[in-house]
């Protein structure tokens, strides 16, 4: 049995070895990337209404985390998109989107563990209560099982084949109205 437990941005920070770990074996990043995505991930704990949740198996082992946050202008990953949005769609269509949404910048599940459903409870539970109109993310545009969780889920491609600055890789980026259905 999986428990899903909350942490808050102190906790988060204290175990970013564990999310780290996690992270590399879900996503394979170059070696080079991995400190600048740990500091990345060390500043979003700063963001407003940051909320992280943890998988924990009953021995204590993490098979997973995700967390986000409200997003708001002034943040990368918020600007960039938003942006992208507005000059594919028109402001309304950005706004409509990203005016009040929580960002969900990360959903990790080791690979030991994928395919138990460890994914989907984490993004319900992460998104259960939140505020905000909308949750917006970024996911490889391939056919993934994350794909199909976020299709599964409700989330719609706003872009596709979105190549963020300074990077290769082509992300989709998906949204959905909350509450999650």
């Amino acid at each position: 049995m999986i428990e899903i437990r909350g942490a808050g941005p102190a906790e988060f920070t204290d175990r970013l070895e564990t999310v780290m770990s996690i992270y590399t074996a879900a996503m394979h990043p170059p070696a080079e990337q991995i400190t600048g995505r740990q500091a990345i991930m060390r500043g979003h704990g700063a963001h407003p209404d940051f909320r992280c949740l943890f998988a924990e198996l009953p021995d204590g082992t993490t098979a997973g985390f995700a967390y986000g946050f409200h997003g708001l202008p002034g943040q990368w990953w918020h600007d960039v998109v938003y942006r992208a949005l507005q000059e594919r769609s028109g402001t309304e269509v950005a706004e409509a989107w990203l005016g009040d949404s929580l960002e969900l910048a990360e959903v990790h599940v080791h690979p030991d563990y994928q395919g138990k459903g460890i994914g989907r409870a984490l993004v319900l539970a992460l998104c259960e209560g939140r505020p905000e109109r909308s949750a917006v993310l970024s996911t490889h545009d391939h056919p993934t099982a994350a794909r199909h969780l976020y299709r599964s889920l409700g989330f719609t491609d706003l872009l596709t084949q979105f190549v963020f600055p300074g990077g290769y890789e082509h992300y989709a980026i998906a949204g959905a109205v909350l509450p999650l259905r």
